[in-house]
């Protein structure tokens, strides 16, 4: 299992999990929740209570994806399979996204 904090303009939103079958959920904190000046992070994953699941990486996230040469440049620098879609989020998603929302992987101690 692997899991990512999602941040909205640097603040955390809530958390972005692959698990070892493959599968993605994505929940927002219930503090962002219950905050109505909060928005949700796009369209196709509005602010529920209830986990979104999916068998794989939600449309959103796929679409923040570098592609292309790009995509091939990032693969090989950072050693990352080509299909590994929620590695190359974590790298691509950390620092320099297009738009509010970035994804920080969560380090298992």
């Amino acid at each position: 299992m692997r899991q990512a904090k999602i941040l909205y303009k640097d603040e955390e939103v809530g958390i972005l999990t692959q698990h070892d079958d493959g599968s993605f959920t994505f929940r927002y904190y219930d503090t962002w929740i219950a905050d109505s000046k909060k928005p949700g992070i796009s369209l196709t994953l509005p602010k529920i209570e209830q986990e979104y699941h999916s068998k794989f990486l939600f449309s959103f996230f796929y679409n923040m994806l570098p592609e292309g040469s790009n995509k091939q440049v990032v693969c090989k620098h950072n050693r990352i399979d080509k299909d590994d879609y929620f590695g190359l989020l974590m790298i691509s998603a950390k620092n320099d996204s297009v738009g509010a929302v970035r994804v920080v992987k969560i380090e298992n101690s």
